[in-house]
C-alpha cells in the first residue's frame, strides 16, 4: 500500500512537471526557429515571405494531425470558433510573426528576445482583465505572481542594456560570415533601429492578446489541436496574402535545396506547428499566465547564440 502511495505520488509530481519541461522545449525551440530565421534573412530571403511560407507548413502539418487525433471527439465548428480562429491567427500568426521577425531583421536576436519578455508582463495585466486570473495580492501566491512578472522583466532589461566583462572564447564560429549585403542596411540607420523598436513592442501586444484569445477559444472550443490547426490556417491564408501584395519579386518565392527551405520548414513544422500544440495544451492546463512565464530563458538561450554570432 505503502509503494502504491510512493508511486501515485510521483506520478502526480511527473505530470506537473510537464507542463514545465514543456514550455522550457518551447524556448529552446523558439530560440532555434530565430537562428535560422536570421540566417535565411541574412540569405537576402524577405521576412513576409519566410512567414507565409511558415506558416503553410504549420498548418499542412497540424490539419492532418488534428484530424487524425480528434477525429472522434471534434465540437461542432460555428462561426463564432472561426470568427476567433482568424484572431488567433492574426494576433498569434500573421501579425505577430511578421511584426516579431521584422524587428528581428531591424535589429539583433538578444535585443528582440529582452524586449519580448515583456509578453509575460502585458499578459497578466490582460488576464486579470479579462477575468483569467485574479491579484490576489493578499495571497503569497499572488504577490509571487506580481514579483516574478516584475524581477523577470527587470532582469531581461538589465541583461540588454547594461553591457557587463566581455568572455573571450578561444574559438568562434561566424554563420553569419557570408553577409548578404541587402541585408546590412537594416543596421545602417538610426531609423530603422526605431522601427525595430516599435515592431518589436507592437509585436509584444500582439502575442499577449492572442495568449489570452486563445484561452477563451479553448474554453468555447476545447479540441486544442484542431484549435490549432485553423488557427494556422487562417494564418497562412492572412499572412499569404499579405506577401503577395507587399513582395512583387517572384524570385523571392523561390525555394531550393538551402537555408530558405530549411528555415521555411523548420520554423513551420516545429516553430510554429508542434509549439503552438504545446502552448495550446499548456494554456488549457495551467492558464494563459502559465504559458509567457518562461519567456526570459529566451534571452538565456539567445545570448548563448551570440557565441555563433547570430545574437
Amino acid at each position: 500500500m505503502i509503494l502504491l502511495m510512493k508511486m501515485k505520488g510521483a506520478a502526480n509530481v511527473l505530470n506537473g512537471l510537464k507542463p514545465v519541461i514543456l514550455m522550457v522545449l518551447v524556448q529552446v525551440l523558439f530560440t532555434s526557429t530565430n537562428v535560422l530565421y536570421k540566417l535565411a534573412i541574412n540569405d537576402g530571403m524577405s521576412v513576409k515571405v519566410l512567414t507565409a511560407y511558415r506558416l503553410a507548413f504549420a498548418a499542412a502539418f497540424t490539419v492532418p494531425f488534428a484530424l487524425f487525433s480528434e477525429r472522434n471527439k471534434r465540437p461542432k465548428i460555428t462561426w463564432r470558433v472561426i470568427f476567433m480562429s482568424f484572431l488567433c491567427g492574426l494576433f498569434g500568426g500573421s501579425l505577430f510573426q511578421n511584426l516579431f521577425y521584422e524587428a528581428l531583421a531591424l535589429t539583433s536576436a538578444t535585443y528582440v528576445s529582452a524586449i519580448y519578455n515583456l509578453v509575460s508582463g502585458i499578459t497578466f495585466v490582460l488576464a486579470i482583465a479579462f477575468g483569467f486570473e485574479k491579484l490576489k495580492l493578499g495571497e503569497a501566491a499572488g504577490k509571487a505572481k506580481v514579483f516574478g512578472t516584475l524581477i523577470g522583466i527587470a532582469g531581461a532589461m538589465v541583461l540588454t542594456f547594461v553591457k557587463g566583462m566581455q568572455i573571450n572564447m578561444p574559438f568562434h564560429v561566424n554563420l553569419l560570415k557570408n553577409n548578404n549585403p541587402s541585408s546590412q542596411h537594416h543596421h545602417s540607420h538610426s531609423s530603422n533601429d526605431l522601427l525595430g523598436v516599435v515592431c518589436a513592442l507592437a509585436s509584444c501586444f500582439s502575442n499577449a492578446f492572442w495568449i489570452i484569445i486563445q484561452a477563451k477559444m479553448i474554453m468555447e472550443y476545447p479540441s486544442q489541436n484542431s484549435s490549432t490547426a485553423l488557427m494556422l490556417t487562417a494564418a497562412t491564408i492572412q499572412a499569404t496574402i499579405f506577401a503577395f501584395c507587399s513582395e512583387r519579386d517572384l524570385s523571392q518565392w523561390t525555394l531550393g535545396w538551402n537555408i530558405r527551405l530549411l528555415a521555411s520548414a523548420f520554423s513551420g513544422i516545429v516553430g510554429s506547428g508542434v509549439v503552438f500544440l504545446i502552448i495550446s495544451w499548456c494554456i488549457k492546463k495551467r492558464g494563459p499566465l502559465f504559458a509567457s512565464i518562461f519567456n526570459p530563458l529566451m534571452l538565456l538561450l539567445v545570448g548563448c547564440c551570440g557565441f555563433f554570432h547570430v545574437g
